[in-house]
């Protein structure tokens, strides 16, 4: 049985539109644009700035078997010490494991992260879907906030619910009673959810909270320590003469036609021998974590070989779910999200011929460069590089044709961040001959979730373009899982990024680690990089 399912793209759109009364009358008739915030700040349009951004960070807070190691508290507790002057967090999505269900939200998001909230002193009172925060906090969906269980594994789940809290120092599966139905949990912990208000006093609502300005179009007013909900799943912001685009991506993950659908091709028959190869490697390592957890009876703590178990699974169900993806791939027009890919596209475009914005940051869960093992040759990282690259290209034309790009030495977009791979990596792309080249790429996924290891492959990526192999991106720096046995690292992370004054933008990178090696944390001391 698979321990999670997601629901499909055209429900995942329907159901969040209806959750924030997309263009609600009430909401077209003020002119209001749901996809824009605007939070004050005392700094000027090219003054200095730093934000910190995490990713993959919701579990282990406390019990089961990350109980002892706490990863995301650690990295927590270094956001905090690190985190002085920044003015907001970025989170690359992915807030609590692994069906994103509500009940989970106190022990994995609200605990760890007290210090950000408002009461936070006294956690207990917080409700996961009433939090405010004290520092703007911006994050955007991942995959696991959308997932549920499937209703058999939902009702034993509920059933064994007693059992296992009586033995929560040896098993922890990582699920609650039901899962994210559908995404609703994260709308209701982070969305101004209109759905529910009375429709008498919707209005009244809309003239309290959407009173800012952007570019002449009425938006969300975000008051840190007040009212701190946003606008849409996929939304942006200005701060300091820079623009930041937050996308969904479960969205427009979709493997393309042809990448394993095959209608009898040798693509999908190797896709279905790899599945049935997953299949028993799951199998042998539920065994292996059942004789890893005997032991534990005695002592109350799995060993650290448990844990490396559950991560192997864990990345074995994702490979899984990409490869039933695949099989099941028929590019149907309602299998990609255009509306917001032709948003990005549009506000792109706006954002570069406007002269107050010097700068520019895209914020996405699914990377499409990376080299953690896992993922490159997965069909959802394929789909959104490719879907990115359209949107990046049809920008570049445009400003091109109206010679905004005259001139210009800046990629199209300054920095974009991802999550999703389990681990800190700097990519850049070279001269892809897209509009996605010379573009860094940061991945900050190893924020609390089982880490994972680069591809034996090595740091360049490579694409074939006619027939040849090519280079298209180089990995500069991966902190991730690495060595075996006693010489174990598991070096989870976030990061501090400082933007200098003036243009364009420079940005410098602080990897923040904290380390689980040889039964001990360690903050190891990393160099900054510049970007």
């Amino acid at each position: 049985m698979q321990l999670i399912k997601e629901p499909t793209i055209p429900v995942k759109m329907r159901a969040m539109q209806q959750r924030v009364c997309w263009q609600d009358p009430a909401i077209a008739s003020r002119q209001i644009d749901q996809t824009q915030l605007a939070f004050s700040s005392e700094l000027g349009a090219e003054d200095p700035f730093s934000f910190l951004v995490l990713g993959d960070s919701g579990t282990g807070s406390g019990t089961g078997r990350h109980r002892r190691r706490r990863p995301q508290c650690q990295v927590a507790k270094l956001l905090m010490e690190q985190g002085a002057g920044a003015s907001f967090v970025l989170h690359t999505g992915d807030l609590v494991y692994q069906v994103g269900s509500s009940e989970q939200y106190r022990r994995d998001f609200i605990r760890p992260y007290r210090d950000w909230l408002v009461g936070g002193d006294q956690e207990e009172r917080i409700a996961y879907d009433q939090m405010t925060f004290k520092l703007p906090f911006f994050p955007v969906l991942g995959n696991h906030d959308y997932y549920d269980l499937p209703l058999l594994l939902g009702i034993l789940s509920g059933i064994t619910g007693p059992l296992q809290l009586l033995l929560r120092s040896l098993i922890n599966l990582d699920v609650g009673w039901h899962g994210s139905h559908r995404g609703d949990a994260f709308a209701r912990a982070f969305l101004d959810y209109l759905k529910g208000r009375p429709k008498q006093s919707l209005g009244d609502h809309l003239d309290q909270h959407y009173t800012s300005r952007v570019d002449g179009r009425r938006c969300l007013t975000y008051r840190p320590g007040s009212f701190t909900r946003l606008p849409n799943r996929y939304y942006s912001f200005r701060h300091a003469g820079i623009d930041v685009f937050a996308l969904d991506s479960n969205t427009f993950n979709q493997p393309l036609p042809g990448q394993g659908s095959g209608k009898g091709g040798q693509k999908q028959q190797d896709w279905l021998a790899e599945r049935a190869e997953l299949h028993q490697q799951k199998a042998e390592r539920l065994k292996a974590i059942g004789l890893e957890l005997l032991p534990s009876l005695q002592n109350a703590e799995p060993g650290d070989r448990a844990d490396d178990l559950a991560g192997e699974i864990e990345a074995i169900d994702e490979q899984l779910l990409d490869i039933e993806k695949r099989l099941n791939s028929e590019g149907g027009a309602d299998s990609v999200d255009q509306e917001q890919l032709d948003w990005l596209r549009d506000r792109l475009v706006a954002s570069w011929r406007n002269p107050a914005v010097r700068g520019r940051i895209l914020v996405l869960h699914h990377p499409p460069y990376v080299t953690e093992a896992t993922k490159w040759f997965q069909g959802q990282t394929l789909a959104v590089r490719h879907q990115l690259r359209r949107v990046l290209d049809q920008v570049a034309a445009e400003l091109e044709g109206a010679q905004v790009l005259q001139g210009q030495k800046q990629p199209l977009l300054d920095l974009v961040l991802n999550g999703h791979a389990h681990c800190l990596e700097l990519l850049r792309s070279g001269d892809t001959g897209h509009g996605d080249a010379h573009i860094p790429w940061l991945i900050c996924g190893g924020s609390g979730y089982s880490l994972r290891r680069q591809r034996p492959e090595g740091a360049d990526l490579q694409e074939r373009f006619e027939a040849a192999d090519c280079t298209v991106a180089r990995s500069q720096l991966f902190i991730g899982r690495s060595g075996k046995g006693s010489s174990l690292r598991r070096p989870y992370s976030a990061v501090r990024l400082e933007v200098s004054a003036g243009r364009p933008p420079r940005f410098t990178l602080r990897p923040l680690v904290a380390e689980r090696r040889q039964h001990r944390w360690e903050s190891p001391a990393l160099e900054p990089i510049s970007l």
